[in-house]
């Protein structure tokens, strides 16, 4: 497969380093509003500099990989439909999500393979996790608990231009409430305050939450987001059901402990997503190329990118209200 890469920022060349060790697939092409980021970039997979119109017409590219910034996508992700091109795209798909429900029509007209970037379903220990879930292991799953917490907060710049928490970074937990659940939620109720950085407040956001969500046949789930974890980069799954409990730990930064007079000690975990989710960021762009080239169906479709973004819309809603909200289909 002969891919085009889209923005060669620092996701763009985690995509570009996991092409680099697959077979079956390059990197024909890079483009980046930045001349240096794309000139880096090329240099180091050996792809050419195109401008992102080029690659999304060129004839010699049959997939496109969308890691630019999410002003961006909608406009992009309507080109490459109308191209013809596999398309894989970095969360969210838009910022809005009626917005992203237009890009899903223009994508459904197209015929083309879409993949919405949640990779962390293709974390190894959290796929295992689903994967017995679906074999029945816990039985009828009761409560779902998701945990994410950052080292720390991004720059205010970022905040002021990624959406909101929500948007931004329980996005991917929501995609992930309904990847373990196995059932759609009912019904959304979200709380929020500004308790790490004062200045997140002033730009409009929070940097602490909770959203709980409740299935028609009553299984709930909870998360929990910070933009502060003092001990690293904290993101732990827990499902209950009838039959017990299945939980997918934090990843240390090595397996050694030390036991004294002062207890045991064990390493912090590991300190950053891109470290955390090397594996994962491999295994879906694994599957991606594997999937396009074979037309077998792909996991983290279009409709899963709208739909987890309309319940992090319904989050934002749920706390300024103060009020549960009912979701609709």
């Amino acid at each position: 497969m002969k891919l085009g890469l889209l923005g060669c920022g620092r996701i763009g060349q985690v995509h570009a380093r996991s092409l680099s060790r697959m077979a079956g697939a390059d990197l024909v092409a890079v483009a980046d509003a930045m001349p240096a980021a794309a000139e880096a970039l090329a240099a180091s997979s050996r792809a050419e500099i195109r401008a992102p119109e080029a690659i999304i017409a060129g004839a010699d590219i049959d997939a496109v990989i969308i890691a630019t910034p999410t002003t961006l996508h909608y406009d992009q992700i309507h080109a490459c439909a109308a191209a013809g091109k596999a398309i894989f795209c970095e969360k969210p798909i838009d910022l809005s999500a009626e917005r992203a429900a237009e890009c899903r029509e223009a994508v459904a007209a197209a015929g083309v393979p879409f993949l919405t970037a949640f990779n962390r379903r293709f974390d190894p220990s959290f796929a295992h996790l689903q994967a017995q879930l679906r074999a029945g292991a816990i039985g009828n799953i009761e409560q779902v608990i998701i945990t994410s917490r950052d080292p720390a907060p991004p720059p205010i710049s970022y905040i002021e231009s990624s959406g909101g928490l929500f948007r931004d970074m329980m996005v991917h937990d929501l995609d992930m409430a309904r990847f373990l659940l196995g059932e759609e939620p009912v019904e959304l109720y979200a709380v929020g305050s500004c308790l790490v950085d004062p200045e997140i407040g002033a730009a409009g956001d929070v940097d602490t939450a909770a959203v709980t969500l409740t299935t028609a046949s009553g299984k709930i789930c909870q998360i929990t987001n910070s933009r502060r974890a003092t001990y690293g980069y904290d993101q732990r799954i827990e499902v209950h059901g009838a039959e017990g409990m299945l939980q997918a730990a934090n990843q240390p930064s090595h397996l050694v402990t030390r036991a004294g007079g002062d207890g045991f000690n064990s390493a912090r975990t590991m300190d950053f997503f891109l470290e955390r989710y090397e594996a994962a960021y491999l295994a879906e762009m694994t599957h991606f190329v594997e999937a396009v080239s074979s037309g077998a169906p792909l996991s983290a479709t279009i409709e899963d990118g709208v739909a987890a973004q309309r319940l992090a819309d319904s989050a934002a809603r749920a706390m300024a209200s103060g009020a549960p909200i009912r979701l609709t289909a």
